[in-house]
């Protein structure tokens, strides 16, 4: 149904695509796999007519074709799920899923029950319930995402692009979509998926393109490959460990940050816990379990009833995030876009926009010669792909853009660090650097707070970890006790038995 033969595409003397090739049959689930910035986004945006191909012939149906706009892709029958989101946040989901294709009736005006009508079906197909007459801004991260595959299906696309659609949502939540892809494919739709989670690819695709720094590497079922394999495809060489092993905390580590009586909400639960030098702390639970919302409090980025808090034993309150800041406190946020970055700024601003008191020269100066040095060496240190320091950061990759926000606190002299989600929309051998930088910081003394969905990071990373459900820390797990199966009875179950709350012991 779809082949793109040659494909080249320059920026400037950089040339992303090399003679790219991509072939697709209609009733396949098509990965397309490589690194940060091996060109999958790119490729996908020449296919929709976003980016204009330098050379090459797109056919589908055999017949060649050549698109200027997305409308035009569009019209020929193509739908694309971005890797970064796509929705205007003041408006609702169902404006936001039918913008610039609104129905109407006949008298020119719109039918918005008609347009919520259809809005509400492909939810259910999805087996989804979200409020429709509220702005996306206001939904979560995982309900923003659904909003954008509920808009692509709403195509009714013969090819259907799928850029990280799984980035944010639960292992539930996930299977529920490929319930629908698997649907889509008995229909003949051609479905092209990028995914960094290689178990996601054996479960739903049937063959295979890999790309490697914008060149075409091969094509192969999924049958015929395995996870190394693939990993040495998209990398060029052989990652024999993901996760760097767990040194044994001190029993007399001294406890760096200690909350008492955590409550967000009027009704919700109390939640206490510490953190101790050099630990790495998960918090791990379903999407909305409070999470996010419980360290967002601990920075007066988010409201709560009351708190005790103290940090290096002395009791503190931060009102906004440039307290915890100024106490040494980071943050790695869950929406990079929005809350981590300045996309219109330049890499060597967005490393250093928190950090100007380190350059100052004769008090009112900047040292410029010494701010690009600890740019570079922030930039070395996460292997962040780009031309140089001064390239905006709007030019990059996600998962490359993800890593410019890793580099600021490592160029900041943090004492505590909150990862939200800290790999999402980062490629397999890029994980495993992050996961090493994150313990070399613990070796360091800094002490981390790690959030995430995804349950083999919780346990591969993480010292001692509290489950959170329904806004609150209902357990703590640490040692054996770290296992998918232990954290997602207490994370699931409604009246889970009592268990101590997230404290360390002296054992």
């Amino acid at each position: 149904m779809l082949e793109m033969r040659g494909i080249r595409k320059r920026f400037g003397k950089v040339e992303v695509l090399q003679g790219v090739d991509l072939e697709v049959r209609a009733g396949e689930v098509h990965a397309l796999l490589g690194e940060n910035g091996a060109g999958k986004s790119t490729l996908m945006k020449v296919l929709c007519g976003i980016i204009e191909a330098s050379d090459g012939e797109i056919r589908i149906d055999g017949q060649e074709r050549s698109f200027t706009s997305y409308d035009e892709a569009i019209g020929a029958g193509i739908g694309i799920v971005f890797q970064e989101f796509s929705l205007i946040p003041y408006l609702t989901a169902v404006e936001n899923m039918f913008l610039a294709r609104e129905v109407t009736n006949g008298l020119g005006m719109l039918d918005r029950k008609a347009m919520r009508d259809r809005a509400q079906a492909i939810l259910k197909q999805l087996d989804v319930e979200l409020p429709l007459t509220i702005p996306v801004s206001r939904l979560s991260i995982a309900e923003q995402q659904f909003v954008e595959i509920a808009k692509a299906l709403s195509l009714d696309a013969r090819i259907l692009v799928l850029d990280e659609p799984t980035a944010t949502l639960t292992p539930n939540e996930v299977e529920r979509l490929f319930k629908v892809i698997r649907e889509l494919r008995r229909n003949g739709v051609a479905i092209v998926f990028i995914s960094h989670h290689l178990e996601e690819i054996f479960e739903i695709c049937d063959r295979i393109t890999v790309l490697r720094d914008g060149e075409y590497i091969g094509t192969c079922d999924v049958a015929d490959v395995d996870n190394d394999r693939l990993v040495e495809m998209m990398v060029g060489r052989r990652i024999d460990q993901s996760f760097p092993p767990k040194p044994a905390i001190a029993r007399d580590a001294d406890r760096v940050l200690e909350v008492e009586d955590l409550q967000l909400d009027r009704d919700g639960p109390i939640s206490s816990f510490d953190l101790r030098r050099g630990e790495i702390l998960g918090f791990a639970g379903l999407v909305g379990s409070g999470r996010t919302e419980t360290a967002l409090a601990l920075l007066g980025a988010h409201p709560y009833q009351r708190c005790r808090m103290k940090l290096n034993g002395q009791a503190v309150r931060f009102s906004e995030p440039a307290d915890g800041l100024a106490a040494g406190i980071g943050l790695l946020p869950e929406n990079r876009k929005e809350q981590g970055l300045i996309t219109s700024f330049s890499i060597l601003r967005n490393i250093s926009i928190n950090n100007y008191r380190k350059y100052r020269k004769r008090g009112v100066f900047i040292d410029l010669a010494k701010e690009l040095t600890a740019t570079v060496d922030a930039m070395e240190q996460v292997s962040v792909k780009a031309n140089s320091p001064n390239d905006r950061l709007d030019i990059l990759s996600g998962g490359n853009q993800q890593k410019v926000v890793v580099a600021r606190w490592i160029n900041h002299d943090m004492k505590i660090l909150i990862v939200d989600e800290p790999t999402r929309g980062i490629d397999v051998g890029a994980k495993a650097e992050i996961y090493l930088l994150i313990r070399q910081l613990t070796a360091m003394g800094c002490s981390i707070i790690m959030i995430s969905s995804e349950l083999p990071e919780i346990i591969g990373m993480c010292d001692r970890v509290c489950v959170f459900q329904g806004g609150g820390i209902v357990a703590t797990v640490e040692g054996e006790d770290i296992t998918s199966e232990r954290i997602m009875t207490y994370a699931t179950t409604a009246n889970p038995e009592p268990a101590s709350r997230c404290k360390a012991t002296d054992q």
